[in-house]
């Protein structure tokens, strides 16, 4: 029954802008993007109305324990709601809680993750959680850090950046992963982007890539944002799509904030490549 193709990455580290871009692929939709689309092509294992019918009542009030009962069958739910293989979003670590998995390794089929430096993470997840940065690297350093339940999204649990990272890179049971930095989809968009076509066994024309590439380029997402809203924004964001590049903290991070995300993920850090030089 394995149909699941996951989307997964640790908040605010690009897995709207793969989902974009994969609706262009894949659809052939050319033109402006509507970014409210991307629900309806990619499924998200947090959203609310998967797990309803199993726990029989509204979301709003519901509880940690009543998610994580339901869980299992709303993962077959999506699983069982597509012919094909069905392309899910989560931002969940691929770890298991105290109800069991929450990524089913029998339901699965692949994975794509996405990493992003967690110096600029610090900084798009401070705007998008109306917290400070330094309650975000909080946040980014707490094994027990997740997403509550609200009256759209049941909890994610994120553990500690360095622990997301490796819940999903470590894993080989999964069946096939493919990881990509994000900082790769903006230096080298052509190549990451066309490993990542070839990794979901799609050969399009380089015409065709290359028109699905600049239509989700961050400028047409946030023009999009702006001309149709996006339901994923935060309340405590003026606008989702916000900056969109590499390096931001540089300018943003003080002394004793860079010290104490490198302190706290330097391992994974140095794997990807994110260390800055001393």
């Amino acid at each position: 029954m394995g149909k699941i193709l996951w989307l997964a990455s640790y908040p605010k580290s690009g897995n709207t802008w793969l989902r974009a871009f994969l609706l262009q692929l894949l659809n052939g939709a050319g033109g402006e993007i509507n970014v409210n689309r991307l629900a309806d092509f990619c499924l998200a294992d947090s959203a609310a109305g998967w797990y309803a019918p199993f726990i029989g009542r509204p979301p709003g009030d519901w509880t940690i324990e009543e998610v994580g009962q339901a869980r299992s069958r709303a993962h077959q739910k999506m699983a069982a709601s597509g012919p094909q293989a069905v392309l899910i979003k989560t931002h969940n670590a691929c770890v298991r809680d105290r109800f069991g998995a929450l990524i089913p390794k029998r339901l699965t089929i692949g994975a794509i993750y996405i990493v992003r430096n967690p110096l600029d993470v610090a900084i798009s997840y401070s705007h998008h959680l109306g917290k400070s940065i330094d309650e975000v690297i909080d946040l980014m350093d707490n094994p027990g850090a997740g997403t509550p339940n609200t009256r759209t999204n049941v909890y994610q649990l994120l553990r500690t950046w360095s622990e997301h990272v490796e819940s999903w890179t470590a894993r080989r049971d999964l069946g096939p992963l493919h990881v990509v930095r994000y900082e790769d989809l903006l230096s080298e968009p052509e190549r990451s982007f066309s490993a990542l076509a070839a990794f979901l066994g799609l050969k399009p024309t380089r015409e065709r890539l290359l028109e699905a590439i600049r239509n989700c380029r961050f400028e047409e997402l946030r023009r999009s944002e702006a001309a149709h809203g996006f339901k994923e924004r935060s309340r405590f964001a003026e606008r989702f799509f916000r900056e969109g590049r590499a390096g931001q903290w540089r300018e943003v991070l003080s002394a004793a904030q860079l010290r104490r995300l490198t302190q706290a993920h330097g391992a994974a850090m140095r794997r990807f490549g994110y260390l800055p030089p001393e």
